[in-house]
């Protein structure tokens, strides 16, 4: 299996996918966008993560690499082909598609948990509730014909999934207590208080069992997408 990460600053790791991967013996290419590596080819991509980033998707006179990205994620997508997009690479999945990136009403970092949404036909099983870690500012319009899976209290686009083998998902599944620490340490003025944003101590106080469980939801996202 042929996988290509994007990925938008060092910080932003694959976390609990990296082990998951390596069981599947997938052969693992990074396209570190901040580096302006060349995007590949995408009938070369048997299954693409896009993570996530301080940016906004709507940074593109910023981040110039933006705007090609998002062609790419939709000729990707175009061509059927297994995405999974966190955080911000929910958001530029769901911008390719044309649909409206802004600020959420509330900044949301921490454990917070989000609630699955019914839905028909052949989706992403979900558990009714799910306590997981987040870090964003900004949300997104569903994309037509997209799925709406989770919402949470302070954002309602949580998780979606667009055809058979796409899913957006707005929280952090990939988190491990390394990814967490690290995010602190790189986006600690953003923890400036709030009804959705915890402290450090209260992000780090989350326990192995918390993790592991984040594992487990991730690993039914990836072998959903990648299913025959």
């Amino acid at each position: 299996m042929r996988v290509y990460v994007l990925q938008h600053v060092p910080f932003e790791e694959l976390g609990n996918i990296q082990p998951w991967l390596e069981q599947q013996q997938a052969e693992i290419s990074y396209c570190r966008l901040y580096f302006n590596d060349p995007l590949p080819e995408p009938a070369d991509v048997d299954l693409l993560i896009v993570l996530g980033g301080p940016m906004s998707a709507n940074d593109e006179a910023h981040y110039p690499w933006l705007r090609a990205e998002k062609a790419f994620l939709a000729a990707v997508i175009a061509a059927e082909k297994p995405v999974v997009g966190i955080c911000l690479g929910a958001q530029l999945i769901a911008s390719s598609q044309g649909a409206r990136i802004y600020s959420n009403y509330a900044k949301e970092i921490g454990w917070f948990d989000i609630e699955s949404v019914p839905a028909e036909g052949d989706v992403l099983p979900l558990p009714p509730r799910m306590n997981v870690f987040h870090w964003h500012g900004e949300t997104f319009e569903l994309p037509a014909q997209a799925i709406l899976l989770a919402s949470s209290e302070a954002c309602n686009n949580q998780i979606f999934q667009l055809g058979k083998r796409v899913i957006g998902l707005q929280c952090h599944l990939e988190t491990t207590e390394a990814n967490a620490r690290s995010m602190i340490m790189h986006c600690a003025d953003e923890l400036i208080g709030g009804r959705f944003i915890q402290d450090a101590d209260a992000i780090l106080s989350a326990s192995p069992r918390h993790y592991q469980q984040l594992a487990q939801w991730m690993t039914q996202v990836l072998e959903y997408v990648v299913r025959a």
